[in-house]
């Protein structure tokens, strides 16, 4: 690590983690990551270690996070919500000891608990009431987002048991990885884009404004503290108990650990680092604190951080592979995305050929080029992602955005307002291209056999160039492909046929409305009922659904008024699809407004197959296990969901007590 030699670097350095920290805290946007931000902040501990005389109050090593978010009110926390020191060798883990032996003069025991990925927060209960939710802030004032934590089914708006009269739980607000995948599909359909890991995710989600979109985020939230008011035990480790009992989400027992020394808090980190690909949602390492509660005053705190508690980080998994060619991919609004082609490498579990670089921006700041030996990791452990060139001796020159779309040769454009660099040609096949694959993708029109090498096919041929000429396809086109025999040809065949008959929320889907994703689908299908109802509303039709915003509902009347969108949707009608009416919910029905979550594999039903039914009777299926949840329907093998329902006390139906009950 290079240190800092003159005050003028120091004040560059300064100005550059100030923009850090604005991506990371106000934009859930981070461009650097966690390690790397950490090595920065120690160049600047260094540097103030030895020039104390220097050091500027808009220091990061001054200040925790992030600036007010415009739109929420502020409030204080009575007690400061502080961040942790970050340790990434056990070599800094056994300082850490020492530091705390040296001031307790004796060795305390120490709690050791999973740090999880997410939104620190802070909820505040009056009589056993939550009558406040506050976000970290600066550390001293946060957001008020009462209202959005209120969404989370896992947060009990009332306490149960012998509680504290007015106090604060300090927990991590944070997106399950399948929520997060489900997120991230979601935006794809609405040509938004995607968030980098589970944490932007969750972080952005607490900053929306509108509640009833926080909620269709499916937030979770973990407890481990308590902030203002004392808790009536003397021990972190039976805290987490505690906790459990007034009715507070915590992490499994088994990531909760007592250790006695250093050697203890090591094997605690083993034990995780071995099952963390098993969790359902992200951590980035372990907390180790004092167990002792009453110690944490007397050891207090040092600048912005405790004395009593550290963050052990795990490094993300990377490997070292080559960028044998940058492409650029046309999107189905017309975003060029630059996209690395990669030496095939083995990271996560899985053999990664392409990671994608974003946009010219990201390229040049890393300054990424053909033909770099480069470092990459999953974000997220989802996406892949370049994280740094290693830069040795090069003859390459810097790589540039195209000044015409790869594929339509238009000239691109950029507008100052925005990263993206965009076709402006609607006509683009490029655009075209990842419209049909988009159509024909599981979220969409579920065309199995149809993937997007098959799609590449099609197009290169010239069989189809619209989606509606899916639908026109017969044997003797299809047995122009490379590769397709008679029972390829059949399989295709038969899936566009089973195709054509699709609930229409599906449809809808299919359509590709800009900023239309499942649940404005499903709002769509449920409130017109049918295409022709749907294709005649107004704008002020469409306003007027429940949870369908304005920009969101002038995207949708300007797709469906679109002269060339009319065409594209009677063309498919009149090639036999038909998308079928919603069916009325039975009223009336036992499902009516209950709650479902399931768990484990069914012999009869597909998880879809069984949603399906629980809808159409009026009831509504959830993803985790909460007081508010009214049954669980298990198959074979089923998980936590199941384990935790009993706890709860929540029933508890077989298969066949599931379909009594149809």
């Amino acid at each position: 690590m290079s240190k800092i030699h003159t005050y003028e670097e120091y004040l560059k350095l300064i100005g550059e983690m100030i923009e850090h920290d604005r991506l990371y805290y106000d934009k859930a946007a981070p461009k650097i990551s966690d390690y790397e931000y950490d090595q920065l902040l120690k160049k600047l501990q260094s540097y103030e270690k030895e020039h104390p005389s220097q050091m500027h109050p808009e220091s990061p090593t001054q200040r925790i996070g992030e600036a007010p978010t415009q739109g929420f009110v502020q409030k204080e926390h009575m007690v400061p919500m502080r961040s942790l020191a970050n340790t990434y060798s056990e070599k800094e883990i056994a300082d850490f000891v020492q530091r705390v032996y040296k001031l307790l003069e004796k060795m305390p025991l120490f709690s050791c608990e999973l740090k999880i990925d997410g939104a620190a927060i802070s909820l505040r209960y009056v009589q056993g009431k939550l009558v406040s939710a506050v976000t970290r802030g600066n550390g001293r004032v946060g957001d008020d987002v009462t209202a959005n934590i209120k969404t989370i089914r896992d947060v009990p708006l009332e306490l149960k048991g012998d509680f504290p009269e007015d106090f604060e739980v300090r927990g991590e607000v944070f997106l399950s990885l399948a929520s997060f995948r489900a997120l991230n599909r979601q935006r794809e359909g609405e040509g938004l884009e995607v968030f980098a890991n589970p944490r932007n995710a969750a972080a952005g989600s607490l900053k929306l404004l509108d509640p009833k979109e926080v909620a269709k985020r499916k937030l979770n939230l973990f407890c481990y503290a308590v902030g203002e008011g004392q808790a009536p035990i003397r021990s972190q480790y039976q805290l987490h108990s505690l906790l459990k009992t007034w009715g507070l989400p915590v992490v499994e027992s088994q990531y909760v650990f007592l250790a006695e020394d250093v050697q203890g808090i090591m094997a605690f980190a083993e034990k995780v680092v071995h099952d963390r690909s098993f969790l359902s949602f992200e951590i980035d390492g372990i907390v180790v604190k004092v167990d002792d509660l009453s110690l944490h005053e007397l050891l207090g705190s040092t600048g912005k951080v405790p004395r009593y508690a550290v963050a052990y980080k795990f490094a993300p998994e990377q490997a070292i592979t080559q960028i044998q060619d940058i492409i650029v991919q046309v999107g189905r609004s017309g975003v060029l995305t630059p996209v690395a082609e990669l030496e095939p490498v083995f990271l996560a579990g899985s053999t990664i050929s392409r990671a994608t670089l974003h946009n010219q921006e990201e390229v040049a700041r890393k300054d990424i080029r053909i033909g770099d030996t480069v470092v990459i990791e999953k974000g997220g452990d989802v996406i892949p992602k370049v994280v740094k060139v290693e830069k040795h001796e090069r003859d390459s020159k810097p790589w540039h955005m195209p000044k015409l779309c790869p594929s339509c040769k238009t000239e691109v454009v950029h507008h100052e307002k925005e990263v993206a660099v965009r076709c402006p040609n609607i006509h683009c096949m490029g655009q075209k291209l990842r419209k049909i694959i988009y159509f024909a993708s599981k979220q969409a029109m579920d065309i199995e056999h149809m993937g997007e090498k098959v799609v590449e096919l099609l197009v290169e041929k010239g069989l189809i160039s619209r989606v509606s000429d899916i639908y026109r396809l017969t044997e003797d086109d299809l047995s122009l492909l490379e590769g397709f025999k008679e029972k390829s040809i059949h399989n295709l065949l038969q899936s566009i046929e089973e195709s054509r008959k699709i609930p229409f929320s599906r449809f809808i889907m299919a359509l590709g409305i800009p900023l239309v994703g499942t649940e404005t689908a499903d709002l769509l299908a449920e409130e017109s009922g049918d295409l022709q109802t749907l294709c005649s509303m107004s704008e002020d039709s469409l306003k007027a659904i429940h949870g369908i915003g304005e920009k969101t509902a002038k995207t949708i009347y300007e797709f469906l008024h679109d002269p060339e969108q009319q065409e594209e949707i009677r063309l498919l009608i009149e090639n036999g699809v038909q998308p079928q009416r919603m069916q009325q919910k039975m009223q009336g029905h036992p499902f009516l407004n209950k709650v479902f979550v399931l768990t484990g594999a069914l012999k009869k039903y597909s998880r879809d197959e069984v949603s399906s039914l629980i809808k159409k009777r009026g009831g509504k299926v959830s993803g985790s296990v909460s007081s508010k949840t009214d049954y669980v329907l298990a198959g074979e093998d089923p998980g936590s969901k199941y384990d935790k329902a009993k706890e709860l006390g929540i029933l508890i139906l077989s298969e066949e007590q599931f379909e009594k009950m149809l």
